[in-house]
């Protein structure tokens, strides 16, 4: 399953929104030094998190965007599903408000879909690694760390008694 550069450049947005310390704004165009990252891309991806009500904006010479919640309650489905959509591992899937999954070729067989079963597993499965993944944790993940050795370095030793 592929995602876009929708999904990639969205969550890389928020990242860097969640970087941000208290709930500094931070103009789109710092996001897009930052990241990389084309600047009218981020805007209309920035248009669908605001749909979400994932991000807000400020307006004026100190404006930008910023998370609209902490990043401990932003999930990566949340996210995901704002710029991309439902999430579905093949074209013929489709979930219903009820949360059941139905497959356009069921129509065609009498016996249901022979492959219902793999696809559906993959799905939950994708959609459990990113309803099990808050932004504040990608947040951590990227911000570099010093390397185990320099922290022992940087520590007088410890001297036991006997």
């Amino acid at each position: 399953m592929l995602f876009s550069t929708k999904a990639e450049y969205g969550v890389r947005l928020m990242i860097e929104l969640g970087r941000q310390p208290g709930s500094t704004p931070i103009s789109l165009n710092s996001v897009a030094e930052a990241e990389n990252l084309p600047l009218s891309y981020l805007e209309h991806l920035v248009a669908k998190l605001r749909k979400a009500e994932l991000v807000t904006s400020t307006r004026g010479a100190h404006g930008g965007y910023r998370l609209a919640k902490p990043a401990t309650e932003i999930r990566m489905d949340d996210v995901v599903q704002a710029l991309e959509g439902q999430i579905a591992p093949m074209e013929c899937f489709h979930e219903t408000p009820e949360g059941r999954v139905l497959c356009s070729h069921e129509d065609n067989s009498a016996g249901g879909c022979a492959t219902k079963l793999l696809w559906t597993r993959v799905q939950n499965g994708v959609n459990k690694a990113l309803a099990g993944t808050t932004l504040a944790e990608l947040v951590e993940f990227s911000t570099p760390h010093p390397p185990p050795a320099a922290e022992a370095r940087d520590k007088p030793p410890v001297v036991h008694a006997l």
